[in-house]
C-alpha cells in the first residue's frame, strides 16, 4: 500500500512510502535537509515498523521537540494503522 504522510513541525513537508504488512519500502522526502533525507530512506529500507518506531522516535532536531526522522516513526505507524483498518 502508497501512503503520504504530511509532516508536522520539520522542514520536509511530505513522507511518501510504500508498507506490506509491517515491511517499510521506499521512503521519500518531500524538501528538508537533502543529504540526510537521501541517507534516511536508505537505511530504513525493508525494516519493520517497530524497527523504525524503535531506532527513530523521540530524535530531536535542534531547538524542535521533532525531527524528519521523528516523523517518519509517525508516518509508518500511521501507514501501518492505515492499512489494518482496510
Amino acid at each position: 500500500m502508497h501512503y503520504d504522510y504530511r509532516t508536522k513541525g520539520t522542514c520536509s513537508q511530505l513522507i511518501s512510502l510504500d508498507i506490506d504488512g509491517d515491511v517499510v519500502r521506499n521512503v521519500k522526502f518531500l524538501g528538508g535537509c537533502n543529504g540526510n533525507l537521501k541517507a534516511i530512506p536508505v537505511l530504513v529500507e525493508g525494516l519493520t515498523v517497530d524497527e523504525i518506531e524503535s531506532r527513530l522516535q523521540g530524535i530531536t532536531c535542534g531547538h524542535r521537540p521533532t525531527s524528519c526522522p521523528d516523523q517518519l516513526a509517525k508516518a509508518v505507524r500511521e501507514a501501518y494503522n492505515a492499512q489494518q483498518a482496510r
